[in-house]
């Protein structure tokens, strides 16, 4: 398949670019930075901004899906890397004839029912506050995309990341709240955002993901 990665010089990004070429895809990067892109990655790399008009856009045109990774490290500030980046993405995807986009969000936009209370307070008065930033940026990005048809788009929604080993073993919900959900390895999460390229199960939804244990 014909891939297009976003995000591609973060933790999980990295991982996606690896497996893909691994698993014998042909896959294009699009990153500010091209130097960051490892050449070992063997991938095709465009530099450009998701939040700039640029040669990117056109390069969308005749892949077969999107996988965007996008994510902001400052906690500090405002972002519309997640909302605008997305919405620049659908808008290049359209005109390239793209459909299927698979992209990334974050389990802790919700606390489940029957959450611990002390898991429930931590992620309340501390991991919400911290990435508030973040968070609503997700949130306007969740809500763009729940009114969008003409895109086969699927939102995962993972709780915290380690750098743990790829196991390909991980729980998932499709529209709902994952039951005690802990950690998963970003090369997990990369393992299932490439697998569910082809899956119609999860088009049009948001997933929740957890690691197998």
């Amino acid at each position: 398949m014909k891939l297009t990665v976003f995000g591609a010089t973060g933790g999980t990004g990295r991982q996606v670019v690896a497996q893909a070429v691994a698993a014998g895809h042909d896959v294009t990067v699009v990153a500010r930075d091209p130097a960051r892109v490892p050449a070992a990655d063997r991938a095709r790399v465009i530099g450009g901004d998701v939040l700039t008009p640029g040669p990117w856009q056109t390069a969308l045109a005749g892949q077969d899906a999107v996988l965007s990774c996008l994510g902001s490290t400052d906690r500090g500030n405002p972002t519309t890397v997640y909302s605008g980046g997305t919405a620049a993405i659908v808008a290049a995807m359209r005109e390239g004839g793209v459909r299927r986009l698979l992209c990334l969000s974050s389990a802790g936009l919700e606390i489940p029912p029957g959450t611990p209370l002390g898991r429930r307070l931590v992620t309340r008065f501390v991991i919400q506050r911290l990435y508030r930033h973040g968070y609503a940026d997700m949130e306007r990005m969740e809500r763009a995309l729940a009114d969008v048809r003409d895109i086969d788009w699927t939102v995962v929604r993972p709780p915290m990341l380690t750098d743990g080993p790829l196991t390909g073993v991980y729980r998932t919900a499709v529209n709902a709240n994952l039951a005690k959900a802990g950690t998963i390895s970003r090369a997990d999460l990369a393992h299932y955002l490439i697998a569910q390229v082809t899956d119609d199960r999860t088009r049009h939804a948001v997933v929740e993901i957890s690691g197998g244990s």
